[in-house]
Formats: C-alpha cells, structure tokens, sequence
C-alpha cells in the first residue's frame, strides 16, 4: 500500500482534484482509498440519529453498519489525535491511499496550487512536493501540470510510486 499527498490551502482545489483523480486511477484496475484529514471540528453524524445519542451518552466508538457501507465513530475524548501512520494501519489492503491535508507529513506530495487564493506556494519549503498542480507557470524546478490534466497528474503519480 502506496501513500501519495495532495497538500495545498484552503480552496485551492484540492478535493476537487482528488474527485477527478479517483475514476482516472480506478479505471486503471487500482484499488484506492482517501484519507482526509479536517483542521476543524467535524461531524459526520447527524444530531438526534441513534449514533449520534449513542456517542453523546458516552460511547468511546459507535459502528453505524448497513448493506451498502459501514463507518466507526471513534471519539478522542480529549485524547491525542491520531497520525496519518495510525490512520493508515486502518485501512483494508489498497494500491494507493490518496492523503488530503497531512502537509508537513514525510510523504510524497503533489502541490495544488491557484493564484485566487493568495497563497504562496508550498514547493519551497517542503522537500516532500514532488510536482505542482496550478492554474499559473511557477518557477518551480519540480514537475507542473495545468489542474485539468486529469490523466498526466494520474500518469506522474503513478508513475512516480
């Protein structure tokens, strides 16, 4: 199992570009998996659900299981976050676990960067980037692919691991 990053800020497009990644590669015969991590607070329950009460009265996980899909809850209870490593050990085998967010992580990373955010790019200073997404020529000495050319970022990606 390969982990690949796709880091950038905030509304650079990073989930849009995972979304357009993921048919790319699956139509390739590869199994892949997404883990995204959030800087915010999140909840993928909703108030009121069994889950939901079930988590609220205390229960440190709750698995909500049906016939077309199955999740864990896992509450931290003020206990440490657990790392992208952690997450990984997780997951079913896979060919490719797509990594959003974790920037600082020691993994390969493609940048995806856009000029309406104002950001600086991250390339500089994080030896981990290995190419650039971006809507701009940049004057990186790593690979660049304009954001739309799905299948040249899949092509490097894979290519790349």
């Amino acid at each position: 199992m390969k982990a690949f990053g796709i880091a950038g800020w905030s509304g650079s497009g990073k989930t849009t570009l995972i979304e357009r990644l993921l048919p790319a590669i699956t139509a390739r015969g590869l199994r892949v998996s997404v883990v995204k991590h959030a800087h915010h607070d999140f909840d993928i329950d909703q108030p009121g659900k069994d889950s939901w009460r079930h988590r609220v009265a205390g229960a440190s996980e709750v698995i909500v299981t049906g016939g077309q899909r199955w999740a864990l809850m896992h509450e931290l209870r003020d206990g440490p976050e657990p790392t992208l490593d952690d997450h990984l050990a997780r997951l079913a085998d896979c060919d490719l676990v797509i990594v959003e967010g974790y920037k600082r992580e020691p993994i390969p990373k493609l940048e995806v960067h856009r000029r309406a955010t104002g950001k600086p790019t991250l390339w500089e200073s994080d030896d981990g980037i290995v190419a650039v997404a971006t809507d701009e020529p940049l004057s990186s000495p790593r690979p660049q692919f304009p954001l739309n050319d799905i299948d040249a970022i899949a092509d490097f990606i894979l290519t790349y691991l």
